[in-house]
C-alpha cells in the first residue's frame, strides 16, 4: 500500500492536535507555543489538527475556545485547521487496505470474554493484556469460528518480537519491548476509528516531522511507531514534554485556580506576558527570563527543555504581566481596559485622558484588573469627606493647601507639568516649616479620597490645579479648618 507521503524527509511541520472536549488549558497552550516555534525558528509550518472523533464529548463551544485561545495568544497556524470527522472515509480506506493484506484482523471477543482472560492474567501474576487469540493461524489452531452477525473491532498486528526505541528530543533514549505491547483496536465494534489509528494517519498524510506533545502520551508512542512501521510511513521525530505542576507540586488543575487560556484574559493578564511565561515554564535561555516571542523563536530548541515537571508561579506571572504593563504604551492599555471600567461618559469627559491616567498608574497593578480598580477614583468628583481627613487638617496644614492652591494657579503655563508642581510644594512646605508626609497626605485624601496613590506631584499634575482647586472648596468648611 503506498502513503500520501513522499519517500524525500519533509520539511519541518510540527502539529498541534487538542482534542475539542473542554476548554484550552495551560498545558496545551503550552504545546501549542513550543511547536509553533520549533516550525518557526526551522523555516517550517505549524499545523492545528482538531482531533474531534469523540463525539459525545466534543463540543463546537470547546473548539471555538481553542481557536479563540490561539488567536488571543497570537499562534496562528499556517493551514487551514485539519477536522477528524471530515476524514473518516480516509481511515476506513486505510483499515480495508491493513485487513487485505494481514496488518490487520477482525476480533470477535466480546467484553465479558476480555475480562475473564484479563482476570485470569492477573492472578496468574501476569501482566493483562489481549492475547491475540483471534489473529487468524490462532484462531484456525483453536477453532475458533464467528457466528453470524456477531460484532468484531479491527486490531493492528503488533509485532511480537523485538523493540521500538526513538531518541526523544526531550527525554533521550526510550526502548520499549514489543513484547510489551498487545494487538491495540484501531476500529471498534461501531466501524469508528479509534484514536491512536486516526493519529498515524493524520501524522503520515500531513507528512509530521515533529510530534512534540505531552510526557502522557509516551505510552502511545511505540504503538503509533509500529502502525507507521506497518504502513511504511516516515517516522517522525518526537518530543515528550514533562507535566505542568500547581503551586502544591500536583499536576496543575481547576482547583488551582484559572487555568483556561481565556480565563487568563478575563483576569486581566496580557498574552505577551502568558506567552513568555509558559516558555520558561519547561525551557530556558540561560538566565534569561524576559525576551519577545522573535528571542523566543531564534532560541527555542529541544535539548534546553527540561525533563522534568514544571511547577507554575502565579506570582511570577504577576511579575512578568506588571513588566509587560509598564512596557505598553497608554493608549494600547487604554483599548484593554475601557471595557473593564464601569465609567460614565461625562465622567471621562471630566476627567483627565484615560491613556494618562493610565501611565501613571500601569506600574502599581500587576494585571488589567487591578489597574482597573485604581482608576475610578482619578474621574470621581462627589465622594464621602475620606475618614481620617480632618485629623490632618490642622490650620497650619489649610493655611498651606490654601497657599499651594493659589500659587499653582498662579503659574501661567497649564497644564502643569510635576517639575512645577514638586518645586512649587517645596517653595510652600519651606515657607511654612511643614514635612512633605503633612501636606502630602491631606491632599491625596482631597483629591483622590485615598492615600495609595502615586507621588502627588503627579497626582496634582495629571488632575490639574481646577480639580485640586474645586475639591479643596468642597471640603473646606470643615471643623477641623475653621
Amino acid at each position: 500500500m503506498q502513503t500520501q507521503q513522499t519517500a524525500s524527509i519533509p520539511a519541518v511541520r510540527t502539529r498541534f492536535a487538542p482534542s475539542p472536549t473542554g476548554d484550552l488549558h495551560v498545558g496545551g497552550a503550552r504545546t501549542a507555543l513550543y511547536c509553533w516555534a520549533y516550525a518557526r525558528r526551522h523555516g517550517g509550518q505549524f499545523i492545528l489538527r482538531i482531533e474531534d472523533t469523540d463525539l459525545q464529548r466534543s463540543t463546537p463551544q470547546a473548539v471555538k475556545a481553542i481557536f479563540d485561545g490561539l488567536a488571543w495568544l497570537g499562534l496562528a497556524p499556517d493551514e487551514t485547521p485539519v477536522y477528524q470527522t471530515q476524514r473518516m472515509d480516509r481511515y476506513r480506506e486505510v483499515i480495508q487496505a491493513m485487513l487485505a493484506d494481514g496488518r490487520a484482523y477482525r476480533c470477535y471477543s466480546s467484553q465479558e470474554e476480555l475480562d475473564a482472560m484479563r482476570e485470569a492474567q492477573r492472578a496468574a501474576g501476569l501482566k493483562p493484556r489481549y492475547d491475540g487469540r483471534w489473529r487468524p493461524e490462532n484462531a484456525k489452531t483453536k477453532g475458533l469460528l464467528p457466528q453470524a452477525e456477531q460484532p468484531f473491532v479491527i486490531r493492528f498486528r503488533n509485532p511480537d518480537h523485538g523493540v521500538v526505541s526513538w531518541d526523544d528530543g526531550v527525554k533521550g533514549r526510550i526502548s520499549i519491548a514489543n513484547a510489551e505491547l498487545d494487538d491495540l483496536v484501531i476500529a471498534r465494534a461501531d466501524g469508528s476509528p479509534t484514536y491512536n489509528f486516526c493519529v498515524v494517519v493524520d501524522d503520515m498524510d500531513m507528512a509530521i516531522s515533529h510530534v512534540i506533545r505531552g510526557d502522557d502520551h509516551i505510552n502511545n508512542t511505540p504503538r503509533q511507531m509500529n502502525i507507521l512501521k506497518a504502513l511504511g510511513a516516515a517516522i517522525p521525530q518526537y518530543a515528550h514534554l514533562p507535566m505542568i505542576h500547581g503551586p502544591d507540586g500536583e499536576k496543575l488543575s481547576k482547583r488551582h485556580g484559572a487555568v483556561s487560556v481565556m480565563q487568563y484574559e478575563l483576569d486581566g493578564y496580557l498574552p505577551q506576558a502568558l506567552l513568555n511565561y509558559l516558555a520558561r515554564l519547561g525551557w530556558s535561555h540561560g538566565d534569561d527570563e524576559i525576551f519577545s516571542m522573535e528571542q523566543f523563536c531564534q532560541w527555542f530548541s529541544l535539548e534546553s527543555c527540561s525533563k522534568s515537571a514544571a511547577q507554575f508561579d502565579f506570582d511570577k506571572l504577576k511579575w512578568l504581566n506588571n513588566h509587560y504593563m509598564r512596557d505598553a504604551l497608554g493608549e494600547e492599555l487604554g483599548q484593554l481596559i475601557a471595557p473593564r471600567l464601569n465609567l460614565l461618559p461625562e465622567q471621562r469627559t471630566q476627567g483627565p485622558a484615560l491613556e494618562q491616567v493610565i501611565d501613571l498608574l500601569k506600574d502599581r497593578a500587576s494585571t488589567l484588573n487591578e489597574l482597573a480598580l485604581l482608576i475610578p477614583a482619578y474621574y470621581a468628583f462627589d465622594f464621602p469627606r475620606p475618614e481620617g481627613l480632618d485629623e490632618m487638617l490642622t490650620p497650619p496644614v489649610a493655611q498651606a493647601i490654601d497657599k499651594l492652591v493659589q500659587e499653582l494657579e498662579g503659574l501661567s503655563s497649564q497644564p502643569l507639568e510635576p517639575t512645577q508642581v514638586a518645586a512649587t510644594l517645596k517653595t510652600v512646605l519651606a515657607s511654612t516649616g511643614l514635612k512633605m508626609p503633612q501636606l502630602a497626605m491631606p491632599l491625596r485624601l482631597i483629591l483622590l479620597g485615598r492615600t495609595d496613590t502615586p507621588s502627588i506631584d503627579k497626582v496634582i499634575a495629571l488632575l490639574g490645579s481646577r480639580r485640586l482647586h474645586d475639591q479643596w472648596q468642597g471640603f473646606r468648611g470643615a471643623s477641623a479648618v475653621e
